[in-house]
Formats: structure tokens, sequence, C-alpha cells
């Protein structure tokens, strides 16, 4: 049997408390990284951590939620190793391979794969409230992100083909999460199975990648590196990827994908407060563009028909 849908605004609430709690992991990572911690082992510790939480709390309260069938296997592959693992691997890669803007802004081109991917293969329609939605988001991102103030100065950059193909491959990633899990959804997988066999898979993954002995030291070595990586898994990764795939629920991926953009502004946020980095004119402009095209999305007709 399948889930029972949500009502409209509470998918839309969980799907942007996702991108806000997303939004607000820099938090970790840039303490996490100070301590000395690889980027592979923060994806590593994020993953069996979240694992290890949610199995306790199925085994405990919900424990008929652990059961799937072999022949779905494939939906949980495809979110945990296609995508969490992989989008991981080519976001962090491509950080260090250009810079953080130019490597945001890739990764933001996964509401394009996932509204082309959707359209295919689960018939939305791909009508002109999207299009303008996604177009302002991409367009927010591009500000947020300070590319613009790179270009009208004068100082350019170089990307690279292996940069590019890279930061295409992580938001060519991150898509396949919404694809895979709207399968998984089809089926009748609660979200607390989604995202317990997504992160089982992507732990075992990541283990061949992580440098064990070092998150070790870094997790077991003080009281702040474990609450950190607690932090990490708990509010950067299980509470938004369960709100984010309930909301799946509710909406179609193409609005989510579109919604879940607030992201980048949240993001932006916490950097001027917490970090005193300001965004300029061309940030809180980004973050105008983010937020009016999570308002459009929400404001479009639910009947609009108009193919593009």
């Amino acid at each position: 049997m399948k889930n029972k849908k949500p009502f409209a605004g509470l998918a839309y609430i969980e799907v942007i408390m996702a991108g806000v709690l997303w939004g607000c992991m820099g938090l970790f990572v840039r303490n996490l990284n100070t301590l000395g911690l690889a980027t592979m082992g923060i994806v590593s510790i994020r993953c069996i951590i979240t694992c290890l939480l949610v199995f306790l709390y199925l085994v405990v309260f919900k424990r008929n939620l652990l059961k799937i069938k072999i022949k779905d296997i494939w939906c949980f592959l495809g979110t945990g190793l296609c995508s969490i693992l992989f989008f991981n691997f080519c976001y962090f890669k491509t950080m260090t391979l250009t810079s953080l803007s130019v490597a945001a802004i890739l990764l933001y081109t996964s509401p394009v794969f996932i509204m082309v991917m959707s359209f295919f293969l689960f018939k939305e329609k791909f009508n002109r409230y999207k299009v303008l939605a996604l177009i302002m988001t991409f367009a927010g991102c591009v500000f947020v992100s300070g590319l613009m103030n790179t270009l009208i100065s004068g100082g350019g950059f170089i990307l690279t083909p292996q940069a590019l193909l890279l930061g295409l491959g992580s938001g060519f990633g991150y898509a396949l999460y919404s694809i895979f899990s709207r399968c998984a959804i089809e089926r009748g997988y609660h979200s607390l199975t989604i995202t317990f066999y997504t992160f089982l898979l992507a732990s075992v993954g990541s283990l061949f990648f992580a440098d064990l002995p070092q998150i070790g030291d870094i997790m077991f070595g003080s009281a702040k590196g474990c609450l950190l990586c607690v932090g990490i898994s708990v509010f950067g990764t299980l509470i938004p990827y369960v709100t984010y795939t309930a909301g799946l629920n509710g909406m179609d991926n193409g609005r989510a994908s579109v919604v879940v953009s607030i992201e980048p502004a949240v993001a932006t946020v916490v950097s001027l407060v917490v970090y005193k980095e300001n965004p300029g004119l061309w940030g809180l402009i980004g973050i105008i563009f983010v937020l009016a095209a999570v308002v459009l999305v929400n404001l479009s007709p639910r009947k609009e028909n108009s193919q593009i």
C-alpha cells in the first residue's frame, strides 16, 4: 500500500526545512575541517552515524519499516551509491579544482536534471511556472555564489574540463536522489526506510575512500569533535533527508527541487552572520531571486497544463 500523501502545505514546510538545515551545514563542515578531518571523512561520518541512528530508532519503535523487497534494492542502490556517495565525491573534488562559488553553481544545475528526468520518467508537466522558477533559481544561485563580482571585476577564472565534468556530475548525482527516492515512495516505502537503506549503502561505499584511523582520532579524540560529528549527522543529514523525502509525498520532483534551492540563500546568511562574509549587492539580489522562485512555485496554479 502506498503512503498517504500529506496536505500540500506540510510538504512545502518539510522541503523548506531540509533546505534550511542543509544551508547551515557549513558550520559543521568548517569546524570539522579545522580539526583536521578530510572531506571524504566528513562524508563517511555523516553516512555511518545517520545510518546507525535511524537503525536504532527503527529497531526500537518501527521494526516493520526495516523490511524491503529484494526486487526493490535497486532504488536504494540508486539513492545510496549513485546519488549520496557519487554527488559528494564529485562536489568535494570540484572544490579542490575550482572556486567554491563555481562548485556551488555546478551543483545547483540539479533542478535542470530533475525536471528533465521527471518529465520523461514520471510524466510531470513542464509548465511555464516551473521554467520561470527554474530560471530565477539558477540566476539566484549565480548571484549568491559571487560569480558576478568576478566577471564584472575582470578577474576571470579558468574552469578545466575535469572540473566542469565533476561539477556537472555533482549536480546530476544530487538530482538522482529525488528520482530514486520517488521510485521507492511509489513502491510504498516510508521515508525512514528510504533514509536508512540509502545511508547504509552509502556508508559501505564510503569505507573504500575514507581514512578510518583519522575519523576515529577526530571523533573520539575530544568532546568537540564528537559533538560536531553527531551534529552534522543529525542536523545536517538525518533530519533534512527525512523531511525532504517525506515532502516528496506531497509535491512533484520539479517543485521540490526549486523549493529546496533556498539552501544557498540560507548558506549566504549564515556566512554573513557567523563569519562576517558580506555577500555584497549581487549576493543580496541572489537571495531575493531564490526566495522569489520559492514563492512563485507555491503560487503557481495546480491545474496549469500549458506545455513548453
